[in-house]
């Protein structure tokens, strides 16, 4: 390699016969047009050497970079255990070069000390930036699909997602809206990069009335991707657009794209992308963008479905408070007022009421009255379940079965076993709901007269048995093509499967039907034990995660 700067040459000219193709050329020559960047580092990380591609990658003349640090890591400070999942191996590094302000790049490569002289280095890198970026993207894609069930609500499932493609691509800002509960308005549910303004869209809709163009409203109502070049300067020089001039000054920008989140041909929101100065807009770029966008349109469409989920439920059971209400409750109320009517009438006749007559209406009154008390606190418990299962989930279905008994008349025994004290609220609430959808169908097909309800721990598994005496599963449900369709029971093999547990219907031998859910107890590790390093079979060097 002809020197740059000071150091030795490379290699020696090949000194052996002349090929059929002509006559032998130096190895120094071969180094300086290789197609890939040769550099020679010395003890102290600086450029010493370099070929022409090297020059060309890192985008700056020999003579410049001789004598200036390297990006490069001479000392071989990892294994191959420590490689992620798209490492190329344990012989090729990564690193990070910037050549200038808002540039960067990343390179692969690898290193050899130099014969004869150790305090030299050669080493042999590449362009891997586009590589890498799409190896960030598909990794993001696939860990944003994990982020769709693994996280709470809609607003940190789209606060992930827009993490996730500011990692992946470098941007400098993401915002992710949808249309608000009126399906009139947008608003930002994530976002990364931008801190969040509550007026934001006051001062968008500000400058809206200014004049100034919103892309993003285009991309929303065209359902196609808008792509801005040189987006913020454009912005900046417009007075339209000044009071949110503060809010994306924050972040240092340049281009902006704007893609529709659709959800079964309609637009549901925007995800709006800004990048970072020197990105450019293509269309790998652009497949990214509708992959993230569609993940985006999942996310909302499941947080809708959800939504409509809860709405049906809660309006089911709105329904069948009402119902029992009316045939429980009402009744009586009805019955303690024409018995306080009756009084009323017996005393409007000026003579004298019988003993008897006063003993036997106010019997009656402190019946129906103690009744409907009773009835109203099993009301309590069964609308409030966590809090009456944090008091003992023996009680809550005692109280349930009581509720039950002075609406309907069925009559239930209900025999407990030990250990229901180690049950958890959270498992004794799910529990607690799987024995009160057993009950409401045993109300609703079985015609029964009584019930049997036996629980308790056995081998490290809570066992809840529901048995009637009634017409049977298959009768009660004569005409359905499929008994293990219905929402109660898919619910309650939910609600068990939660915990690792199954649920069992079935006829009994007898009459009348079964239903059985055994739910084994979660085992309790000492902290002790995970906290002693020595359990481990290779203790690590760094223990943050």
């Amino acid at each position: 390699m002809p020197s740059r700067g000071h150091g030795a040459e490379v290699a020696e000219p090949y000194s052996g016969e002349a090929g059929p193709a002509g006559p032998p050329i130096a190895w120094a020559q071969l180094a300086e047009h290789a197609p890939d960047g040769i550099a020679v580092i010395d003890s102290d990380g600086q450029f010493v050497q370099i070929n022409a591609a090297g020059s060309e990658l890192c985008a700056r003349p020999a003579e410049d970079l001789v004598g200036r640090p390297a990006p490069f890591e001479l000392a071989q400070r990892f294994s191959a255990d420590t490689l992620g999942l798209l490492d190329d191996g344990a012989t090729e590094q990564v690193c990070v070069w910037e050549p200038g302000a808002g540039q960067g790049c990343e390179f692969a490569y690898r290193t050899r000390p130099l014969p004869g002289n150790p305090s030299m280095t050669v080493v042999a890198f590449r362009d891997v930036t586009a590589e890498r970026q799409r190896q960030r993207r598909v990794a993001a894609i696939a860990r944003s699909s994990v982020k769709l069930v693994s996280e709470g609500s809609i607003t940190a499932t789209l606060d992930a997602l827009a993490r996730e493609m500011l990692q992946a691509d470098a941007l400098a800002g993401v915002q992710i809206l949808t249309l608000d509960e009126s399906g009139k308005g947008l608003q930002i549910m994530g976002s990364a990069g931008f801190r969040r303004w509550p007026d934001f869209f006051d001062r968008l809709m500000e400058c809206r009335g200014r004049g100034a163009a919103l892309k993003m409203i285009d991309a929303f109502e065209q359902r196609d991707p808008v792509v801005v070049p040189d987006r913020w300067a454009s912005i900046r020089r417009d007075p339209s657009w000044e009071p949110l001039h503060e809010y994306l000054g924050e972040l240092k920008w340049d281009w902006f794209a704007s893609v529709p989140l659709t959800i079964r041909g309609r637009s549901a929101g925007i995800l709006n992308a800004f990048f970072a100065p020197g990105q450019i807009v293509g269309c790998r770029t652009m497949e990214f963008l509708l992959a993230m966008a569609e993940q985006a349109a999942v996310a909302v469409d499941h947080a809708s479905l959800l939504q409509s989920e809860r709405e049906l439920a809660r309006r089911e059971e709105r329904q069948r408070l009402a119902r029992d209400l009316h045939d429980s409750i009402v009744q009586q109320v009805f019955s303690i007022g024409m018995q306080a009517k009756s009084m009323g009438v017996l005393g409007a006749r000026g003579e004298s009421i019988p003993a008897e007559s006063v003993r036997r209406i106010a019997d009656e009154v402190g019946v129906l009255s103690n009744t409907v008390l009773a009835d109203l606190r099993a009301m309590v418990h069964e609308l409030r379940p966590t809090a009456s299962t944090q008091l003992g989930l023996e009680e809550a279905i005692r109280a349930f079965a009581k509720s039950t008994t002075n609406r309907t008349g069925l009559r239930f025994s209900v025999i407990a076993g030990a250990g229901l004290d180690r049950v958890a609220p959270e498992m004794a609430e799910d529990v607690y709901w799987i024995v009160a959808e057993a009950i409401h169908n045993i109300v609703k097909h079985a015609d029964a007269n009584t019930v049997t309800i036996h629980m308790g721990v056995r081998s490290h598994a809570l066992t809840v048995n529901v048995a009637d005496d009634g017409r049977g599963i298959r009768a009660a449900h004569a005409g359905c093509q499929d008994l293990a369709s219905g929402y109660g029971l898919i619910s309650m093999r939910e609600r068990a499967e939660r915990w690792g547990g199954i649920v069992q219907i079935g006829p009994r031998s007898d009459a009348g039907t079964s239903v059985r859910a055994m739910i084994p107890l979660p085992v309790l590790v000492p902290h002790a034990v995970l906290s002693q390093p020595e359990q481990l079979d290779e203790p690590t060097e760094d223990p943050t995660p």
